[in-house]
């Protein structure tokens, strides 16, 4: 128990901590006049930053990374709260691609990210990049210092979340999995706390929705139980948001709070129309796990939307002013 679970979550902890903790002092330092006019040009208005954050996280395969960069970035003091409002609602959007292309794990790059960017890392700091007397190169050495060190605290997350999945086969030994599918299976409520729990321990809504859609392809569980598993997920994945605010400013902490109010706002909106969502998820494909996909892009398309008009309000918008 303790070798298998309990020391291999306070690892991947740790390593998960340190890493945010490393990237924002590098961030902090990188972040000039450029880069802080290039996030306000690029999150001018919630939608523009709902369209960025939806890009991005398409491109990373990760909501949890765009969220973890985000909090990093106002921890810094690089991005208001406000401005961050429309890329938490883009990478809920974003991370559908994730539930379709399920096989992907961004965690699988960590190790390689922190190999190569340490290495940039201590190449900037050899003798011969501190005699540099070209202010341009010296002041491109020193960028690149920071970027290079801001990419391996980004790397550390990600393995810290790579080494926290490593208990799963132990969880599954011990038949929690098969507890809480069981469980599930007595009530939807239950599948949306299984989902939940779940996603928060292994830190990945994708390895948890994976399992589902395997489980409802060979008709283990009904699609509409595998929906409300997913609807849970979406909660579940705040857990990281919630990590890495621990110790951060206090915008920083009004994003992960917003993350959370998104997901469990959209889940208790979306649990009494689980019927609804199965139907209109059946229209789009016929098999089950696409079905379960869809419902997962559904969802958070439709919640986004919602929420998108009440990023403009005056009261959110002024927030990250007053703190």
């Amino acid at each position: 128990m303790v070798t298998h679970i309990v020391l291999p979550l306070l690892v991947g902890l740790g390593v998960f901590l340190t890493g945010m903790k490393v990237m924002e002092l590098a961030l902090h330092q990188w972040a000039g006049s450029y880069l802080t006019g290039l996030v306000e040009r690029f999150t001018r208005t919630p939608l523009r930053g709902m369209l960025i954050g939806t890009g991005v996280t398409a491109a990373l395969q990760s909501s949890s990374a765009i969220t973890v960069i985000t909090i990093g970035l106002v921890n810094a003091g690089i991005m208001t709260f406000p401005k961050t409002l429309g890329i938490i609602l883009g990478s809920n959007v974003g991370t559908c691609i994730t539930t379709e292309l399920i096989g992907l794990n961004l965690t699988k790059l960590a190790f390689p990210l922190l190999l190569v960017s340490g290495s940039v890392w201590l190449g900037t700091l050899l003798p011969w990049s501190v005699a540099v007397r070209s202010y341009r190169l010296h002041r491109a050495l020193h960028h690149l210092r920071s970027l290079s060190l801001a990419v391996s605290g980004f790397a550390c997350v990600m393995l810290g979340v790579e080494v926290m999945q490593t208990i799963v086969p132990a969880l599954q030994s011990r038949g929690l999995f098969g507890w809480f599918v069981e469980q599930a299976q007595r009530s939807i409520l239950w599948g949306v706390i299984a989902g939940a729990v779940l996603t928060a321990i292994i830190h990945s809504s994708a390895a948890t929705i994976a399992m589902t859609m395997g489980l409802a392809a060979v008709d283990a569980i009904p699609v509409e139980l595998g929906i409300a598993i997913v609807l849970g997920a979406n909660v579940g994945t705040c857990a990281t948001a919630l990590l890495a605010a621990i110790g951060g400013s206090r915008n920083g902490q009004f994003v992960a709070w917003s993350h959370i109010a998104l997901n469990v706002g959209g889940a208790l909106l979306f649990l009494p129309l689980l019927p609804l969502l199965h139907e209109s998820s059946a229209l789009l494909a016929a098999n089950p796990s696409g079905q379960i996909a869809h419902a997962q892009t559904i969802f958070n398309i439709v919640c986004s939307l919602i929420a998108l008009p009440v990023c403009y309000l005056p009261a959110l918008r002024r927030m990250g002013t007053k703190l």
